[in-house]
């Protein structure tokens, strides 16, 4: 133990963010639910057993163990311990306000200055050897940094002070910027002026940081996607008038965090994200354009001290990188992001119905010392926000100018906003979600994709639309899209969901070729022939492996089309829908083919023409499908959603081998019994399970191909629309 007392801070630390990063999915991500077995060891992806990465309940309790080891496990662990938060449960959740919020009415400033200062002196002065440490020293050394913080403000008029005889010594008041700083703040403070002091009389001397309790400046990440309060008993009352996520407290933690770069909110706590928390969040970092100060038409408006010291802690702080509101609509949220919007980023004056005035600022001059703008935030989510009208929701997003990831699904978003997205010369997109947007035309969509190089490097397009909300898209511009898209052409695209689009046979033969397509979701088109799809897979799109025909093809309709008379399907309609999707489908692609030889009966095993090995179905069909037919077998998800999924299918590895797409595996492999158990538990599963995702991951970056549990999971796998 000695030992390991004695090695260095960086070295521990480094060791920390070994395990913190064991947790993290991959670059390249599996399209299977994370399976945790006692097989082997985490291998690169896109291995599915063993698991790429470990749990993240794992990583914590390694981290939280390392801490209880000594004092330097202690200060290397706990930064990586408290970098990522996910608030589950509501007494946690006030207990996390507690651990990081300062409350002045317990501690004041000048207790925790006076604190500070005493504890950063001798911390400083031990680790000088230019000073002798003694007390004569350490009270010189306290009262020249208190002097520092301690002068007026502003010089008293002399013919205001009494005569010297009369005067009274007044107390020592030290100086602060705010009667309620941001605690991060008033230790650098204490910590630069420590600096300063010694500098003048050591130059170069080593200062280290005065130490700070509150762990808010080691969060990087929040969000409340698994934050629930159902099952707790509260009245109606009570859920309105006692709501345990309050605006005051999220704000209250957000100014302790100035770290913070990812930010996760859902429909449970949307009634919190009040104006204040919206600044918070988006005017962070250094000024941009403007940013920080007034808009146009603004300047001769009087501000506060208050809010010029918000405005001067908030530069201080580090721009988010990743932002998600899915399914935010309460009125407060709405009515916040309207304020916001008008406030910092529409112009003064003019027409602002449709958003027409800012479309044109916009795409003039989109480097306009006047516009506020973002330039931290890569991605953004806004799925399910359909509350926000079209003249607030175009001014927000195109206030980012380095989007890679835009999720607008279930939004306003209109022809004029792609329109204006897509003359951005900065803005790149690489994964775009734009899945029943009811105001979007197909002139539109077809003229972003084809026409802007915003979209030229997408490698994830979500399109997706049912029986409800149909995809906009018309047969000619589908054909277009597919022939000359720039993301089409390169062959990039590992993600594509044309689900109720118009697509034929004819549009799917004039598609280039999607060798790297993973996932394919071609849904609600009862007219495509089955026979046309398992030629494009054969043909052109070979690796994919997750496919939905959900309602699509007459041959798996199950009686069910509009032709048909009465509603219910019939035994020998649905008994043939189960036949062709084996003899005409599953056979063909997933089948590998025969071959036998007696001078080399141990040979390799032929491939099968394709990856193909989970195909997602209608209920109507999987019940049909019964308990399945040799290794294929039905998976359900929490929800309404399910897959005919091969269970003696899928990658595996081992340390120090490159990953495989194996088929045939043996009964008692533990891949094959994990998907089985995942079958055997008929929908009892957590909200994480499933494929072909419809919510796009934005807080880790991994796009539709992200894997997520919680609210957003179920977002993702169980939800039908």
């Amino acid at each position: 133990m000695s030992i390991v007392h004695d090695y260095p801070l960086e070295l521990l630390s480094r060791i920390c963010a070994h395990v913190y990063s064991a947790c993290l999915p991959p670059v390249e991500t599996s399209l299977d639910p994370l399976i945790v077995t006692q097989h082997g060891v985490p291998v690169s992806l896109p291995s599915t057993l063993p698991p790429s990465h470990w749990p993240e309940q794992d990583s914590r309790q390694t981290l939280a163990s390392l801490c209880l080891v000594n004092r330097s496990w202690y200060e290397a662990a706990k930064p990586w311990l408290w970098r990522k938060l996910e608030v589950r449960l509501p007494r946690s959740w006030l207990s996390l306000v507690d651990e990081i919020a300062w409350d002045l009415e317990v501690e004041t400033v000048d207790q925790v200055m006076e604190k500070t200062v005493k504890a950063a002196t001798n911390a400083a002065l031990t680790a000088s050897p230019n000073f002798v440490v003694d007390k004569t020293v350490e009270k010189e050394l306290h009262a020249t940094v208190i002097e520092s913080f301690a002068l007026p403000e502003e010089p008293v008029p002399f013919e205001l002070l009494s005569p010297f005889a009369s005067r009274e010594p007044s107390p020592r008041r030290l100086r602060t910027k705010s009667k309620s700083p941001a605690r991060w703040e008033l230790v650098r403070s204490i910590s630069d002026a420590i600096q300063t002091v010694l500098d003048s009389k050591s130059p170069g001397i080593y200062v280290p940081a005065p130490r700070d309790p509150r762990p808010g400046r080691f969060v990087q990440h929040l969000d409340f996607n698994h934050f629930r309060t159902i099952g707790m008993r509260r009245s109606v009352d009570d859920g309105a008038n006692s709501r345990f996520v309050t605006g005051d407290r999220v704000e209250a933690i957000l100014k302790e965090m100035p770290n913070l770069t990812v930010f996760g909110a859902t429909e449970y706590m949307d009634g919190a994200l009040t104006l204040p928390v919206l600044k918070e969040l988006l005017l962070r970092g250094a000024p941009t354009r403007g940013r920080g100060r007034p808009s146009r038409g603004r300047a001769l408006v009087d501000v506060t001290d208050t809010e010029e010291e918000d405005r001067e802690r908030r530069r201080q702080c580090v721009e988010l990188e990743a932002l998600d509101f899915t399914g935010c609509v309460s009125a407060v949220f709405v009515n916040a992001l309207a304020e916001f919007v008008s406030s910092h980023l529409l112009p003064p004056s003019g027409s602002t119905s449709e958003g027409g005035p800012f479309m044109r600022r916009f795409a003039d001059s989109p480097a306009s010392d006047q516009s506020l703008c973002f330039p931290g935030l890569q991605r953004l989510g806004l799925r399910g926000v359909k509350s926000v009208l079209p003249h607030i929701l175009a001014p927000f997003v195109l206030a980012f100018p380095s989007l890679t990831h835009l999720d607008l699904s279930g939004t306003r978003a209109t022809p004029e906003l792609l329109e204006t997205l897509g003359q951005s010369s900065t803005v790149r997109l690489q994964s775009l979600a734009l899945s029943r947007c009811v105001r979007l035309t197909s002139s539109s969509i077809r003229s972003f994709l084809i026409d802007s190089p915003v979209t030229a490097g997408l490698t994830e397009l979500n399109l997706y639309g049912d029986m409800t909300f149909v995809c906009p898209l018309q047969e000619q511009d589908l054909r277009d899209i597919l022939s000359f898209a720039p993301c089409f052409v390169l062959g990039n695209l590992v993600y594509l969901d044309l689900s109720s689009a118009c697509l034929t046979a004819d549009a799917l033969n004039s598609c280039q070729s999607l060798h790297k397509l993973r996932s394919l979701g071609l849904s609600h088109i009862p007219d495509l022939p089955l026979k046309a799809v398992s030629n494009f897979i054969l043909a052109k799109a070979p690796h994919v492996e997750v496919l939905t025909l959900v309602g699509t093809t007459p041959e798996l309709d199950c009686g069910l089309r509009p032709g048909n008379t009465g509603p219910v399907a019939h035994r020998g309609s649905v008994r043939q829908s189960c036949v062709a999707l084996h003899s005409q489908f599953i056979n063909p692609l997933c089948t590998p083919p025969f071959s036998f030889s007696i001078s080399n009966p141990v040979r390799e095993e032929a491939r099968a023409p394709t990856n193909l090995r989970v195909i997602e179905l209608s209920q109507v069909m999987l019940v049909g499908l019964g308990g399945g037919a040799g290794s294929w077998r039905i998976v359900k998800s929490k929800g309404g959603r399910g897959w005919y999924v091969d269970t003696s299918s899928g990658w595996v590895s081992q340390p120090g081998e490159t990953p495989r797409l194996a088929r045939n595996l043996d009964p008692g492999h533990p891949l094959r019994r994990e998907l089985q158990a995942l079958a055997d538990a008929n929908g009892n599963v957590n909200s994480g399970v499933g494929w072909h995702a419809r919510k796009m991951e934005v807080l880790h970056g991994r796009g539709m191909l992200g894997r997520e549990d919680g609210l957003y999971g179920a977002v993702s796998f169980a939800y039908q629309g």
